[in-house]
C-alpha cells in the first residue's frame, strides 16, 4: 500500500514545474551587470532564469506596463474613440475638419500600438 505525502507550501508543484531543467549554468559578471539583469527581469515580469532563456532564444522581452501606463493607455484609447466619433459627426458638413480629426485619431492609435508592443 502506497503512502501519499503532501508537502506544505506547494512544494510538490515546484518539482513538476522544474521537470526537465536539471542543469546549472554559472557565469561571472560585475555587480552592476547582475543588478541590471535583475532589474530588467523584474521589469519584464520574469524570473532571472526565464529572462536569460528568452534572451538566448532571441524572443521578444517586453516590459510589463505599470499601473500608470495602463491608465494612460485606457485614456488614450478613449480619446481615439472620441475623436473618431467627432469625425463621424462632421463627415458630411466639413470634410476638411473630418480628415484632420481622423488624422489625429490615427496618430493616437499609432501611439497605442507602440505601447501595446
Amino acid at each position: 500500500m502506497g503512502t501519499i505525502l503532501i508537502a506544505p507550501g506547494d512544494r510538490n508543484e515546484k518539482k513538476e514545474r522544474f521537470k526537465g531543467k536539471s542543469q546549472w549554468i554559472k557565469f561571472r559578471c560585475s555587480i552592476y551587470e547582475k543588478k541590471m539583469l535583475r532589474v530588467k527581469a523584474k521589469q519584464s515580469g520574469l524570473t532571472l532564469s526565464e529572462f536569460c532563456r528568452k534572451a538566448i532564444y532571441k524572443k521578444g522581452i517586453k516590459e510589463r506596463l505599470s499601473d500608470d501606463h495602463i491608465e494612460i493607455y485606457k485614456t488614450l484609447h478613449k480619446f481615439h474613440n472620441n475623436f473618431k466619433s467627432i469625425g463621424n459627426m462632421y463627415r458630411k458638413k466639413d470634410p476638411k475638419l473630418t480628415r484632420e480629426v481622423y488624422d489625429l485619431a490615427n496618430l493616437i492609435k499609432a501611439h497605442l500600438e507602440k505601447l501595446k508592443g
